[in-house]
Order: C-alpha cells, then structure tokens, then sequence
C-alpha cells in the first residue's frame, strides 16, 4: 500500500493538543522543550495550559501545530514507523513546513523560529479590518474562482484555499470578500461564510510577508527530504531544495491547492492518508476528494499505537 502522511494548518490548535503525546513518548517531550528553546520562551506551556485566545494567535499557534505534529510523527517513530513510510508528506499552508521538518529537510529549530516569523508577518501584512476571508460551500473550484473575479472589482479576491470538490476560501479586502459571499449565495452556493481570521491569507495582499519569507528562508539550510514534498502552489512533489525554498516564498500569496494535491497523490497510487498531529480535518476532506481513501488522524498516543500496530502487523 502506498501512503501519504500529511499535516494539519491553522485553525485545528486546541489547548492541551500534544501533551498526552508528550507524556507519553520521551522523543515526543523532546519536541516541545527543543521548539521551546528555539523561540527563547514556553510556548509548550501555552499549548498545553491556554489561554486559548493567545494560542490562537497567528504567531503562536503556527509553531504550537507544527510542534504537535512533529511530536506524533517522533511517536510514530519510536514505535517503529519512520517518515519513510510514507511515499509522499504534504501539508496544509503551515503544515507545509511541518512536512519538510518530518522529513528531515529543515531542522525543528530552524521550522520553530520561520513559523514563529511566518505568523509575525503574516499579522503585519495587512492592518487589522482591511482584510478578510470567506469560505464558498457547495460551488466547484472553476466557480468560486469565478465568483471571486467578478467580486473583486478592483479589489483584491482570490480563490484561496481549493480544499474539497465543494469548499473553496476567498481572500482579500474585506469589501470584495463581502461581495463574493453575496455573489456566491446568487449563485447557489450551498453556505457562504466570512471566517474568524486575522488576516486575508493565501492572496496578493501578503505580499509582504512573502518577502519577509524570502529574507528568513535565505539564512537556513534546506536539505533534500528523505520523502517526497507535495507542494501547496505546484500540487506536485518538489524534493530539490532550492525548489523547495522557492516555493515556501510562493505559498505565501498563492493558492493552497489541496484538493489537487489528495487527487495527485490518489493518482501516484496512494490509497492511504495519513493525517498527523491536531484535529481531523484533513482526512475528512480527503474522504471529500476521494471517497476510495483510506484515511484516519494520529494525534494521541492510542492512535499511534493503532497505526504502528496494524503497519506490524502489515510488514510482519
């Protein structure tokens, strides 16, 4: 069987997320205290204790995720199932650097500090209230695209986040994403919905945060990833590490194009996804995308165990 471990992006961090890991898996304890060092501060101590308010902070939270993903996946491998299990890694926007620090081709501190300046930047790009997104369910890709430009209307709207057959986020000035709901529900769609974020993500106007992206990805060593990385902008795997760095400055302001990613992957002969760290959206939307899928979440130390028990018991 051929399997895909992916990794969950902004929005699934939950308070207490990681510790049971952590208690449980020594390497996994390893992780925190070491994303601890690299941001000079306890961050663990607020994944684990809250307040949620702060831990959603786009600042906080997109280390605190990756952190509990790359704990599970030091779980997984102490229970003896590495990366290299998996075909392909791929993630969703943050998890993207969640994947290449599984995969070994950027050390966890180096991913720690990035993220941590990602979610600074990301923050700034864009004053609080100009921006805003919007998630279109029930329209195609071509559609919410479609809705998106006739919204626009000198504005910035894009198709953001392409994540299932029928759930598509635009982003851009809060006018413009106004107007696509507007125009979205004219146009059927199912539920059209301006989300609780703090910034318009995944569009032109963070441009400069890609450009801080660009300046940070420039000082650290990028190294080719034991597994294949399937890139949020190319919906391919990149294993080149200048290629890599070339894309995390391109995701910035481009497309998460996840539903194509899955399809790709489906495509490549993967038939299990494995979602790894916080929450189960991913492997909900892949259910959405290829109903043919295998996928589960491993995000608790009785996951783990299942997970490692059953690929023993495959290899075995």
């Amino acid at each position: 069987m051929r399997r895909a471990f992916v990794f969950p992006g902004q929005g699934v961090q939950a308070v207490g997320m990681g510790q049971a890991l952590a208690q449980a898996y020594p390497a996994a304890a390893a992780v925190f205290e070491e994303v601890d060092a690299a941001l000079g501060e306890p961050l663990s101590r607020l994944i684990w204790e809250g307040p949620a308010d702060r831990l959603t902070l786009t600042e906080n939270a997109q280390p605190a995720l990756m952190a509990t993903s790359i704990a599970a996946m030091r779980a997984l491998e102490a229970e003896g199932v590495p990366v290299t299990a998996a075909d392909f890694v791929a993630g969703h926007s943050l998890g993207e650097y969640s994947a290449l620090c599984a995969a070994g081709a950027i050390g966890l501190a180096d991913t720690a500090r990035l993220l941590r300046l990602r979610g600074r930047a990301m923050q700034a790009a864009v004053p609080v209230g100009v921006g805003a997104m919007a998630a279109l369910l029930g329209l195609d890709h071509e559609t919410a695209r479609a809705v998106a430009a006739e919204a626009a209307q000198g504005d910035i709207c894009e198709a953001a986040n392409d994540n299932d057959p029928a759930q598509v986020v635009v982003s851009g000035h809060r006018a413009a994403v106004e107007r696509a709901v507007e125009i979205a529900r004219a146009r059927g769609a199912r539920r059209a919905v301006m989300l609780p974020v703090s910034a318009p993500f995944h569009c032109a106007l963070m441009q400069p945060a890609a450009e801080a992206m660009a300046e940070a990805l420039a000082g650290v060593e990028i190294r080719r990833p034991a597994v294949p990385v399937v890139s949020n902008v190319r919906a391919e795997a990149v294993s080149n590490p200048e290629e890599i760095r070339r894309l995390l400055v391109a995701q910035v302001t481009g497309a998460v194009r996840w539903r194509e990613s899955v399809l790709w992957m489906a495509a490549q002969g993967v038939s299990q996804i494995v979602e790894v760290g916080a929450g189960k959206v991913l492997s909900g939307l892949a259910r959405r995308i290829d109903r043919a899928l295998d996928s589960r979440s491993v995000g608790t130390p009785e996951e783990v165990a299942a997970l490692a028990a059953e690929l023993g018991a495959r290899s075995g």
